[in-house]
């Protein structure tokens, strides 16, 4: 189906969330059927749908690459990647795990230098996606392509959308029995007839959207978007939206805010809009250092889940799990919150407290890390290196909440963090920033 039919001008854009129930039988890759499972968008009476086999397909999906496993288990059947690499092993995981796959084609950016008016780089570029999409196209697992990510953040060039078109084009012809899509950073209307206008062969819009997916419906109704859309990244509020300290850092959720934020989102942003909303993909199935090291990952460093792992479990099956992760009622340092812009002097014993419920088992162990406030801070998700443990000097710790640690004697900006892991291997995390200052 086009993006934009030919006997309509209206927008059709399909924005690519997490999918539903899934339609792949198990098994192992000996004995993966090779063939094509087609896949198809259907508009019946203004409902929008993804038909996979013939049977209605919900994307209850993820983003990531590990813990395919446990993404199946707790009610998942899609993950979403952003690049092709090691495509042939992560769809042959995704098809044993009964889950399908949004495989990434990544694209130049501009904002890496990559340059649209260099034709003989587009067509280069070209090239390498067709030897990838005839390589996978007839994978069982494969359910959409999804062209570039985020090619338009910090663009000036919109004769990005001109190439996109053209692999787009090609893609269909290749492979027509998989959904094409790109994905935007946000959605306005000059962008959306921009992409109308340009790229008509995407059979939907991909968006990635976090602190305004709880608006999306309404948004998308203002612009005068008619269409289905899939969501391919939310999750906790973005560190670039959200409240920050006195000294300009960004002050990060708990873990039980996450938790509570994904449901809400969720619910009003995708489920609220049954007739346009094909699934999403939930932001990050895995760990990554961005900002901070729990940011983004619903998993902590160690592989192990935080109450956003039970969360999606409940929003994809209707029931929580039968073990629950701890929960974090408040974290203080010298009786303040991250939102008083904590000030500390070097080498001052400084008293924490973390009030916490431990969920569904015990026994419950608290781990205590201090460190500087990250500098490599990048756009986009860029890869990012973690910072440096600073030392930490513990004077008491209780393992019931209340622990006193000495200030660094270094001045500058740090976080405390603490994870609080229960019987299961479930866990809860959260970090105050604080700055440590002479004066």
């Amino acid at each position: 189906m086009p993006f934009l039919r030919s006997s309509q001008l209206m927008l059709s854009f399909l924005f690519v969330v997490s999918l539903g129930a899934c339609t792949i039988a198990p098994g192992n890759e000996s004995k993966r059927n090779s063939s094509a499972i087609p896949v198809k968008l259907v508009e019946r009476e203004g409902h929008w749908f993804i038909e996979r086999q013939g049977q209605p397909y919900f994307i209850k999906g993820a983003g990531g690459r590990e813990h395919l496993t446990e993404l199946a288990q707790s009610g998942g059947n899609s993950l979403r990647t952003w690049s092709a690499d090691n495509a042939s092993a992560i769809l042959d995981q995704a098809y044993q795990a009964g889950l399908t796959v949004m495989l990434g084609l990544s694209m130049g950016k501009e904002r890496h230098g990559f340059d649209y008016n260099d034709t003989a780089a587009v067509a280069e570029q070209k090239k390498r996606i067709r030897e990838t999409v005839l390589k996978f196209k007839d994978h069982p697992a494969l359910l959409a392509w999804g062209i570039g990510n985020e090619l338009d953040l910090f663009y000036t060039n919109t004769g990005v959308w001109f190439a996109v078109e053209d692999i787009a084009a090609m893609i269909k012809r290749l492979d027509p029995h998989h959904l094409v899509t790109t994905v935007v950073a946000g959605v306005d209307k000059e962008k959306a007839d921009l992409i109308a206008s340009r790229v008509p062969s995407i059979d939907y819009l991909s968006i990635n959207i976090y602190g305004g997916l709880e608006n999306l419906p309404a948004t998308l109704d203002e612009i005068g978007y008619n269409g289905a859309y899939v969501v391919t990244e939310w999750g906790p509020t973005g560190h670039w939206e959200i409240d920050k300290t006195d000294w300009g850092v960004p002050i990060e959720q708990t873990s039980t805010e996450k938790a509570a934020i994904y449901r809400h989102r969720y619910q009003q942003g995708i489920a609220a809009a049954p007739d346009k909303a094909l699934g999403s993909y939930a932001f990050l199935w895995g760990q990554k250092q961005e900002t901070t090291p729990t940011w983004y990952g619903v998993f902590n460093e160690s592989g192990q889940p935080t109450e956003v792992v039970d969360s999606l479990e409940y929003l994809w099956t209707g029931e929580w799990p039968a073990t629950r992760a701890p929960s974090i009622v408040s974290f203080t340092l010298e009786g303040q919150k991250a939102t008083d812009s904590v000030h500390l002097k070097p080498g001052g014993i400084v008293d924490v407290s973390v009030n916490f419920k431990p969920g569904s088992d015990s026994p419950v162990s608290l781990y205590w890390e201090v460190l500087p406030e990250s500098t490599d801070i990048k756009s986009g998700g860029d890869p990012e290196e973690r910072p440096q443990p600073a030392s930490l000097d513990v004077v008491t710790d209780n393992q019931h909440g209340s622990m006193q640690f000495l200030a660094p004697q270094i001045a500058g900006p740090y976080r405390l963090f603490v994870t609080i892991e229960n019987g299961s291997g479930k866990v809860a995390n959260a970090n105050v920033p604080f700055m440590v200052a002479k004066n």
